[in-house]
């Protein structure tokens, strides 16, 4: 009950910096509105654990069902994806009460003993945790993309995290040998069901850069005119620069010798140092071409994370932004393997052997996703501590870049 409570505060509290007006508007169709994300991470533990399981339990409004479902058939009806910003009603004090009569049956339910009891309902309030924890990611995504369409760049909140500035650490070479890897998640705690089943992969020997794609290394490639070069880029990413108007990753402003790029922290001055970040598949793929390298496999970047540490500048640092690699990297480990941005690979999104989806609306959480998308590994500056592992498969469409999505070089031996 401790970690679902302070997952639900956490929640709350993210949304503490912003206006009612802030947490209705939909900047564009892929982000959603923050008082929509409280209702919806809501709505799933009313729809999901309550009603099956907690004997008596009354909805507050059975039309939110319909305002808040996100994309699960099963689950019946509900507003259009692109439309959530339309839902002036309810109001946020609404969706701040509905919160409350979900979280005060919650606790009935544990006061109960069945999520002590009961298997299914313990995994059931395990999955609703961690599914709340990515929309605390969205949140403050969506609200950055929200604020950087608005003509006073606001931002959500002043940076906490470590100070910024120096240059970026060498970039080195890890040699990862081949053979054959197990992979997947073993079991025994919280995976998503797509991070399974366990199974055997064969890597070829290659190597790994030591630290993430930086802004300054981006800035080379701009100044080379890569994003007018059509040789660096596959046919859809082209095709995708010219009609977007692509010259720069997301969020950046102004002119060469002069860029800014929108943060949670507001418009600042591009740090050379820092991560590169809001990079889609496409510009990603074209860097690592451009540079004579290219991207890792997902399976070669689950090896080379497998046995460190899950920690790094993550939700819990305040940086909310992603910061430069240390000024020494540990010899022959790879650094900011978690944390800062999500690392794009050049592995589609598709099932392990022996996946298959489970019953029912839960059964759509991932599976029905598996078609041109990406995988993405790690986690980035707003990913909340304690959701992340190295077997965690994010995935995205190749054209999208409104999250912290970054690069880390690969090559073969």
């Amino acid at each position: 009950m401790r970690r679902l409570a302070e997952t639900r505060r956490l929640s709350l509290s993210l949304a503490e910096p912003l206006s009612a007006e802030d947490q209705v508007v939909q900047p564009m169709d892929d982000a959603s509105p923050t008082k929509w994300h409280l209702a919806h991470t809501t709505w799933f533990f009313e729809t999901f654990v309550l009603k099956p399981h907690l004997p008596g339990y009354r909805a507050l409004d059975e039309r939110f069902a319909y305002c808040f479902n996100s994309y699960y058939e099963a689950a019946g009806p509900r507003q259009p994806r692109p439309k959530r910003g339309l839902l002036t009603r309810p109001s946020l004090e609404d969706v701040i009460g509905y919160r409350r009569h979900v979280d005060i049956a919650l606790e009935a339910l544990f006061e109960a003993g069945a999520p002590q009891r009961n298997r299914d309902v313990a995994d059931l309030v395990e999955l609703g945790i961690n599914h709340e924890q990515q929309h605390q990611e969205l949140i403050l995504t969506d609200i950055l993309a929200l604020f950087a369409a608005e003509p006073l760049r606001p931002a959500y909140r002043s940076a906490r995290g470590p100070a910024t500035g120096g240059a970026a650490p060498e970039l080195r070479w890890i040699d990862c040998p081949g053979g054959i890897r197990h992979v997947g998640h073993a079991g025994g705690s919280f995976a998503f069901d797509n991070e399974g089943p366990r199974h055997e992969a064969l890597l070829r020997e290659h190597r790994l850069a030591s630290r993430l794609v930086t802004n300054g290394e981006w800035l080379e490639f701009i100044e080379d005119g890569g994003y007018a070069k059509p040789e660096h880029w596959l046919s859809d990413g082209w095709a995708t620069v010219k009609t977007q108007g692509w010259s720069a990753p997301g969020y950046w402003e102004g002119e060469p010798g002069a860029w800014r790029q929108m943060t949670l922290g507001g418009l600042q001055p591009v740090d050379p140092a820092a991560p590169v970040t809001h990079v889609s598949y496409f510009e990603a793929d074209a860097f690592a071409r451009w540079a004579g390298k290219r991207l890792p496999t997902e399976f070669e970047w689950e090896a080379a994370a497998a046995g460190l540490p899950v920690r790094g500048n993550m939700l819990g640092s305040g940086a909310l932004q992603p910061l430069p690699a240390p000024a020494r990297l540990a010899s022959g480990m790879p650094a900011q393997m978690f944390g800062d941005v999500w690392e794009w690979t050049q592995s589609a999104y598709a099932p392990y052997p022996g996946f298959r989806a489970g019953p029912g609306a839960l059964g759509e959480y991932n599976g029905k996703f598996m078609c041109g998308q990406y995988v993405l590994r790690g986690a980035s500056c707003v990913t909340p501590e304690g959701h992340s592992r190295a077997t965690y498969r994010n995935f995205f469409y190749p054209h999208q870049r409104w999250q912290f999505t970054g690069v880390r070089l690969a090559d073969d031996r």
